[in-house]
């Protein structure tokens, strides 16, 4: 796999996991639980969607992904914010304690590794 292609998958399997509320979905009349608000252009940081995420230990490196994110204009959508997620999974991985249940989504194996002795013995049947 080429190191854009790993880049790729990084940034996908992040934002995939996070589940954000960008304001592209329909929402509900009244809907409280979207962190950006694509009438004024601004996030807010106190969704509950966002899992409290923004003000943790790695709340800035969070908040420049997510911004990143929300605002990017490439295709696919967040190919310019690899950085900013490659700095907030660093400081997630070195702050182990609080984003335990973060960094077991990182942990899955990629179907291009090598398979596990599980994997190896599913494929003996």
């Amino acid at each position: 796999m080429s190191t854009e292609n790993t880049k790729e998958s990084e940034i996908s399997s992040s934002i995939d996991t996070a589940e954000f509320h960008t304001g592209d979905e329909q929402p509900a009349e009244n809907d409280q639980s979207q962190a950006f608000n694509p009438e004024t252009g601004e996030i807010n940081w106190d969704c509950p969607c966002l899992g409290g995420m923004a003000h943790g230990t790695c709340g800035e490196e969070f908040k420049a992904a997510f911004s990143c994110f929300v605002y990017s204009e490439e295709e696919p959508k967040g190919m310019d914010c690899i950085d900013a997620f490659k700095a907030m999974q660093e400081c997630f991985r070195a702050h182990p304690e609080e984003y335990a249940s973060e960094l077991e989504d990182d942990d899955e194996p990629e179907s291009d590794g090598p398979e596990t002795e599980d994997e190896q013995e599913s494929t003996k049947d």
